[in-house]
């Protein structure tokens, strides 16, 4: 599969391809591609930027 790559560290795709494995998925690009996609549903049910960024902090990723 040729796509968009993403760089992250080899600690965080070590961990990645580990629970991958436990978790039964195929890849650890499947694993990511699926706990991105729950992560972005939370964040379009918003209506407007602001409320984005209120989602962003309720979930942790913003301060």
């Amino acid at each position: 599969m040729f796509g968009p790559k993403v760089k992250i560290s080899k600690d965080l795709l070590m961990k990645i391809r580990k629970y991958a494995e436990v978790a039964g998925y195929s890849s650890a690009d499947e694993f990511i591609t699926h706990a991105l996609e729950k992560e972005i549903a939370k964040i379009e049910e918003a209506d407007s930027d602001e409320e984005i960024k209120k989602k962003l902090k309720g979930l942790g990723y913003i301060s």
